[in-house]
Protein backbone atom coordinates (compact mmCIF):
# COMPACT_ATOMS: atom_id res chain seq x y z
CA UNK A 1 0.00 0.00 0.00
CA UNK A 2 2.60 2.28 0.96
CA UNK A 3 4.45 1.77 -2.67
CA UNK A 4 1.09 2.63 -4.18
CA UNK A 5 1.10 5.97 -2.30
CA UNK A 6 4.24 6.73 -2.79
CA UNK A 7 4.13 5.64 -6.73
CA UNK A 8 0.32 8.43 -6.72
CA UNK A 9 2.25 10.96 -5.00
CA UNK A 10 5.38 11.46 -7.43
CA UNK A 11 2.90 10.82 -10.07
CA UNK A 12 1.02 14.29 -9.34
CA UNK A 13 4.43 15.86 -8.20
CA UNK A 14 5.82 14.66 -11.44
CA UNK A 15 2.90 15.86 -13.59
CA UNK A 16 2.70 19.59 -11.29
CA UNK A 17 6.43 19.94 -12.29
CA UNK A 18 6.72 19.26 -15.98
CA UNK A 19 3.47 21.14 -16.69
CA UNK A 20 5.05 24.21 -14.68
CA UNK A 21 8.54 23.61 -16.91
CA UNK A 22 6.40 23.76 -20.16
CA UNK A 23 4.70 26.79 -19.40
CA UNK A 24 7.90 28.56 -18.05
CA UNK A 25 9.72 28.25 -21.13
CA UNK A 26 6.98 28.74 -23.88
CA UNK A 27 6.10 31.81 -21.93
CA UNK A 28 9.34 33.55 -21.55
CA UNK A 29 9.40 34.20 -24.90
CA UNK A 30 7.18 36.81 -24.41
CA UNK A 31 8.96 37.85 -21.27
CA UNK A 32 11.59 38.36 -23.81
CA UNK A 33 10.20 40.36 -26.45
CA UNK A 34 9.26 42.90 -23.86
CA UNK A 35 12.79 42.93 -22.29
CA UNK A 36 14.32 43.47 -25.45
CA UNK A 37 12.14 46.23 -26.44
CA UNK A 38 12.93 47.90 -22.74
CA UNK A 39 16.21 47.28 -22.13
CA UNK A 40 17.22 46.76 -25.57
CA UNK A 41 21.18 48.02 -24.64
CA UNK A 42 21.13 45.81 -21.20
CA UNK A 43 23.51 42.78 -22.87
CA UNK A 44 23.56 40.88 -19.65
CA UNK A 45 20.16 41.19 -18.50
CA UNK A 46 19.36 40.10 -21.96
CA UNK A 47 21.51 37.14 -21.83
CA UNK A 48 20.09 36.15 -18.33
CA UNK A 49 16.71 35.88 -19.72
CA UNK A 50 17.83 33.38 -22.05
CA UNK A 51 19.59 31.33 -20.10
CA UNK A 52 16.05 31.15 -18.08
CA UNK A 53 14.82 30.09 -21.26
CA UNK A 54 16.69 27.45 -21.41
CA UNK A 55 17.11 25.78 -18.32
CA UNK A 56 13.62 25.82 -17.70
CA UNK A 57 13.26 23.75 -21.59
CA UNK A 58 16.00 21.71 -20.12
CA UNK A 59 13.81 20.96 -17.11
CA UNK A 60 11.27 20.20 -18.52
CA UNK A 61 12.83 17.54 -21.16
CA UNK A 62 14.49 16.04 -17.82
CA UNK A 63 10.68 15.60 -16.45
CA UNK A 64 9.17 14.25 -19.96
CA UNK A 65 12.09 11.41 -19.81
CA UNK A 66 11.10 10.69 -16.54
CA UNK A 67 8.25 9.98 -17.08
CA UNK A 68 9.40 7.72 -19.89
CA UNK A 69 11.19 5.85 -17.92
CA UNK A 70 8.25 5.10 -15.58
CA UNK A 71 6.42 3.75 -18.96
CA UNK A 72 3.14 6.51 -18.65
CA UNK A 73 2.06 10.06 -19.62
CA UNK A 74 1.68 12.61 -16.90
CA UNK A 75 -1.66 13.09 -15.38
CA UNK A 76 -3.47 15.80 -17.39
CA UNK A 77 -3.41 18.81 -15.12
CA UNK A 78 -3.74 22.68 -16.43
CA UNK A 79 -3.39 25.87 -15.67
CA UNK A 80 -5.53 25.86 -12.56
CA UNK A 81 -1.96 24.00 -11.20
CA UNK A 82 0.84 26.69 -12.62
CA UNK A 83 2.15 29.23 -10.54
CA UNK A 84 3.03 31.31 -12.93
CA UNK A 85 -0.38 31.11 -14.30
CA UNK A 86 -2.13 32.00 -11.44
CA UNK A 87 0.05 34.96 -10.30
CA UNK A 88 -0.43 36.49 -13.70
CA UNK A 89 -4.34 35.97 -13.71
CA UNK A 90 -4.74 37.50 -10.24
CA UNK A 91 -1.69 40.78 -10.94
CA UNK A 92 -2.83 41.33 -14.44
CA UNK A 93 -6.48 40.08 -14.46
CA UNK A 94 -5.54 38.16 -17.81
CA UNK A 95 -4.39 34.52 -18.34
CA UNK A 96 -1.13 34.18 -20.09
CA UNK A 97 -1.99 33.19 -23.41
CA UNK A 98 -4.44 36.56 -23.06
CA UNK A 99 -1.81 38.85 -21.60
CA UNK A 100 -1.09 41.79 -24.22
CA UNK A 101 2.79 41.85 -24.44
CA UNK A 102 2.50 45.13 -26.27
CA UNK A 103 0.34 46.99 -23.60
CA UNK A 104 3.34 45.45 -21.04
CA UNK A 105 6.21 46.52 -23.25
CA UNK A 106 4.44 50.30 -23.48
CA UNK A 107 3.94 50.21 -19.61
CA UNK A 108 6.93 50.87 -17.45
CA UNK A 109 4.23 50.13 -14.52
CA UNK A 110 3.48 46.61 -15.95
CA UNK A 111 6.84 45.65 -17.26
CA UNK A 112 7.63 46.31 -13.50
CA UNK A 113 5.51 44.05 -12.07
CA UNK A 114 5.95 41.08 -14.44
CA UNK A 115 9.49 41.28 -13.45
CA UNK A 116 8.60 41.24 -9.58
CA UNK A 117 5.63 38.86 -10.66
CA UNK A 118 8.53 36.08 -12.30
CA UNK A 119 11.14 37.12 -9.96
CA UNK A 120 9.00 36.26 -6.77
CA UNK A 121 7.58 32.52 -8.74
CA UNK A 122 11.18 31.77 -9.15
CA UNK A 123 12.06 32.51 -5.68
CA UNK A 124 9.01 30.39 -4.75
CA UNK A 125 10.11 27.36 -6.77
CA UNK A 126 13.71 27.56 -5.11
CA UNK A 127 12.49 27.26 -1.88
CA UNK A 128 9.89 24.49 -2.91
CA UNK A 129 13.12 22.27 -4.40
CA UNK A 130 14.95 22.44 -0.96
CA UNK A 131 11.61 21.19 0.61
CA UNK A 132 11.06 17.99 -1.40
CA UNK A 133 14.66 17.36 -1.53
CA UNK A 134 14.39 16.98 2.44
CA UNK A 135 11.10 14.18 1.60
CA UNK A 136 11.68 10.70 2.25
CA UNK A 137 9.12 10.61 -0.78
CA UNK A 138 10.96 12.40 -3.27
CA UNK A 139 14.39 10.55 -2.06
CA UNK A 140 12.70 7.10 -2.70
CA UNK A 141 13.85 8.31 -6.53
CA UNK A 142 17.69 8.45 -7.12
CA UNK A 143 16.69 9.50 -11.04
CA UNK A 144 14.06 12.57 -9.32
CA UNK A 145 16.80 13.79 -6.62
CA UNK A 146 19.22 13.85 -9.32
CA UNK A 147 16.31 16.18 -11.80
CA UNK A 148 15.61 18.13 -8.53
CA UNK A 149 19.45 18.66 -7.91
CA UNK A 150 19.94 20.07 -11.25
CA UNK A 151 16.54 22.44 -10.82
CA UNK A 152 18.60 23.78 -7.40
CA UNK A 153 21.34 24.39 -9.01
CA UNK A 154 19.93 26.46 -11.92
CA UNK A 155 17.17 28.46 -9.62
CA UNK A 156 18.90 30.84 -8.08
CA UNK A 157 19.83 32.54 -11.80
CA UNK A 158 16.13 32.52 -12.86
CA UNK A 159 15.18 35.35 -10.34
CA UNK A 160 18.71 37.14 -9.26
CA UNK A 161 18.49 39.20 -12.83
CA UNK A 162 15.35 40.55 -12.12
CA UNK A 163 15.87 41.49 -9.34
CA UNK A 164 18.91 42.92 -10.02
CA UNK A 165 17.40 45.04 -12.67
CA UNK A 166 15.17 45.91 -9.92
CA UNK A 167 17.62 47.55 -7.73
CA UNK A 168 19.04 49.04 -10.83
CA UNK A 169 16.25 50.69 -11.27
CA UNK A 170 15.08 51.86 -7.77
CA UNK A 171 11.72 50.02 -8.03
CA UNK A 172 10.10 48.23 -4.99
CA UNK A 173 11.09 44.60 -4.81
CA UNK A 174 7.97 43.13 -4.19
CA UNK A 175 4.77 44.77 -2.68
CA UNK A 176 2.79 43.77 0.29
CA UNK A 177 -0.44 42.42 -2.07
CA UNK A 178 2.31 40.47 -4.81
CA UNK A 179 3.91 38.73 -1.90
CA UNK A 180 0.42 38.04 -0.37
CA UNK A 181 -0.52 36.60 -3.64
CA UNK A 182 2.19 34.24 -3.96
CA UNK A 183 1.66 32.50 -0.73
CA UNK A 184 -2.10 31.95 -1.10
CA UNK A 185 -1.04 30.76 -4.18
CA UNK A 186 1.44 28.45 -2.92
CA UNK A 187 -0.72 27.24 -0.01
CA UNK A 188 -3.83 27.14 -2.34
CA UNK A 189 -1.28 24.22 -4.75
CA UNK A 190 0.24 22.47 -1.19
CA UNK A 191 -3.30 22.17 0.83
CA UNK A 192 -6.22 21.94 -1.65
CA UNK A 193 -5.51 21.07 -5.44
CA UNK A 194 -2.20 18.44 -4.82
CA UNK A 195 -4.36 16.62 -2.43
CA UNK A 196 -7.54 16.66 -4.87
CA UNK A 197 -5.38 15.62 -7.66
CA UNK A 198 -3.55 12.86 -5.65
CA UNK A 199 -7.16 11.10 -4.90
CA UNK A 200 -9.20 12.10 -7.98
CA UNK A 201 -9.09 8.28 -9.73
CA UNK A 202 -10.50 9.45 -12.67
CA UNK A 203 -7.98 11.91 -13.73
CA UNK A 204 -6.84 11.35 -17.08
CA UNK A 205 -3.44 11.50 -18.35
CA UNK A 206 -2.05 13.31 -21.29
CA UNK A 207 -2.50 12.09 -24.54
CA UNK A 208 0.35 13.95 -26.22
CA UNK A 209 3.54 15.62 -25.59
CA UNK A 210 3.15 19.41 -24.76
CA UNK A 211 6.12 19.85 -26.82
CA UNK A 212 5.11 17.74 -29.87
CA UNK A 213 5.06 20.59 -32.45
CA UNK A 214 7.80 21.95 -31.70
CA UNK A 215 10.33 20.31 -34.05
CA UNK A 216 13.07 17.85 -33.36
CA UNK A 217 13.84 20.21 -30.14
CA UNK A 218 10.66 17.85 -28.92
CA UNK A 219 12.62 14.36 -29.36
CA UNK A 220 13.65 12.30 -26.01
CA UNK A 221 17.29 13.52 -24.48
CA UNK A 222 18.13 9.31 -25.56
CA UNK A 223 16.71 6.30 -26.82
CA UNK A 224 17.17 3.75 -24.55
CA UNK A 225 17.04 3.60 -20.48
CA UNK A 226 19.42 4.42 -19.01
CA UNK A 227 20.88 2.45 -15.96
CA UNK A 228 20.24 3.96 -12.48
CA UNK A 229 19.12 7.11 -14.20
CA UNK A 230 22.89 8.52 -14.81
CA UNK A 231 22.77 8.90 -18.64
CA UNK A 232 19.41 10.91 -18.16
CA UNK A 233 21.31 14.07 -16.89
CA UNK A 234 24.55 13.38 -19.37
CA UNK A 235 22.82 15.33 -21.48
CA UNK A 236 21.70 18.28 -20.32
CA UNK A 237 24.05 19.00 -17.63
Amino acid sequence: MFDAFRRRYLDVLGSIYIYNEHRGYTSIDRVLEAVLAHCPDDAGFIAAIRKHRADERKHYVMFRRWFELRGHMPLSVDRACGHIDRFVEIAFGSTIDDLDTQAVIASEALFERLCRVIMLTEMRGMKQVDTLLKSALVRSDPVLVKIFRIVERDEPSHWQPYRDWLVRTGRPQAKRRERLIDFWIHRELLFLKLPLLFLNPWLPRATGWADAKEGEASRPVIAAPPAGGDMLLERVR
